[in-house]
C-alpha cells in the first residue's frame, strides 16, 4: 500500500510526489531538515524540533514555508494518515526552485516535504545488544549545528564502517577528538560513572535527544562533563552509547575493534533509555 506523502501543500501517493528539478535542495543541498520520532500514534519532542528547523533555516537565511500551526498538522495528518503507531516523520525545507546559480534569489519560495517511516522504535532488537563503531576524520563543512541536507560525507563514512564489519562511524577532529556519529550525539561512561560528551558549538549538531538524555541523567544524580574525548578514552570507558531521534539511547560496545568494558550494554545507558521512553510515552 502506497505512502500518503506531502509536498507543498498537497498530499499525494508517494509515487506521484513530485519536486522541481531546479529546486535548490537537488542541485545544491540548499536545504535543511528534521526528524521527529512517534510513538502510540504521538509525535515526540515536536517542540525542540520546530525550534531547531527555524534556527537551521535563520542561519541560512531561508524563509520558514508556513506557519508552525500548519507544520504541526501536517506532520499529525501524515502520520493518521498511513497509520503509524511507531516511526518516524521526515520534513524537508529547500530554499526553493530556481534557475542553477551559486548565488541564490532572495524571493525564491521554499519547498517543503515530508513523508513517514514506519520503524520499531520500542523494541529494537539492536538496542538489545549494542553496535560496534569505527573511527575516521571528520571532513564534513565545519557547520556542522546547522541540520543540512548535505549528508554525503556520513553516508560515506557510515559504509565505510560497514565494510569493516561494524555499524557506524565516530568522526574525529584535527587534534584527534570525537565530535559524533555519522547520525547521532557519541558519549562515554568513565570508570567513576561521569557521562563525557562534547559541548555544544559549531563542531557539532544541537541534539534534541541529546538535550533530553542529559537532562533525563541529571535528574537521575549522575554527572555529565561536557568536554572532549580521544578514541583511546573511549576504549577505556566503562560504557559508551550514541543519542538520536530515531534510537533513543544507542549503547556502544566496540570502537575500532576495542571491546568496550564487558562488550555488552551498559547499565547507564540502559538506564537512560529506559527513562527517556517512559517520559515519552507518558507525556
Amino acid at each position: 500500500m502506497s505512502r500518503t506523502v506531502y509536498v507543498n501543500g498537497a498530499y499525494v501517493p508517494e509515487e506521484d510526489a513530485k519536486i522541481s528539478v531546479f529546486d535548490r535542495g537537488f542541485l545544491f543541498a540548499d536545504g535543511v531538515y528534521e526528524v521527529c520520532s512517534v510513538l502510540q500514534g504521538k509525535l515526540l519532542e515536536t517542540e525542540g524540533h520546530v525550534t531547531r528547523l527555524h534556527r537551521s533555516l535563520d542561519e541560512l537565511d531561508i524563509a520558514a514555508p508556513c506557519s508552525d500551526e500548519e507544520l504541526l498538522g501536517a506532520m499529525e495528518k501524515l502520520v493518521a494518515d498511513n497509520g503509524v503507531d511507531e516511526g518516524l516523520v521526515y520534513l524537508q525545507v529547500t530554499r526553493g526552485a530556481a534557475d542553477r546559480d551559486f548565488a541564490y534569489p532572495k524571493d525564491a519560495k521554499p519547498s517543503l516535504v515530508m513523508f513517514t517511516q514506519k520503524k520499531n522504535l520500542l523494541n529494537d532488537p539492536v538496542a538489545e545488544k549494542g553496535v560496534a563503531v569505527i573511527t575516521l576524520p571528520d571532513l564534513r563543512w565545519a557547520r556542522r549545528d546547522i541540520k543540512t541536507v548535505g549528508l554525503l560525507y556520513p553516508c560515506m563514512a557510515k559504509m565505510e564502517a560497514k565494510a569493516k564489519g561494524a555499524q557506524d562511524a565516530w568522526l574525529l577532529d584535527d587534534d584527534g577528538f570525537v565530535t559524533e556519529g555519522t547520525s547521532n550525539n557519541a558519549y562515554i561512561v568513565t570508570a567513576d560513572d561521569k557521562i563525557v560528551t562534547r559541548q555544544l558549538s559549531n563542531s557539532i549538531l544541537h541534539g534534541i535527544t541529546r538535550r533530553s538524555i542529559l537532562a533525563i541523567a541529571q535528574e537521575l544524580g549522575m554527572v555529565v562533563e561536557e568536554r572532549p574525548f580521544t578514541p583511546a578514552e573511549a576504549y577505556a570507558a566503562k560504557e559508551a552509547f550514541t543519542t538520536s531521534a530515531s534510537s533513543f539511547a544507542m549503547p556502544v560496545i566496540s570502537i575500532d575493534e576495542n571491546i568496550i568494558a564487558s562488550g555488552k550494554p551498559g547499565e547507564v545507558t540502559k538506564k537512560l533509555r529506559d527513562k527517556y521512553i517512559e517520559l515519552s510515552l507518558s507525556a
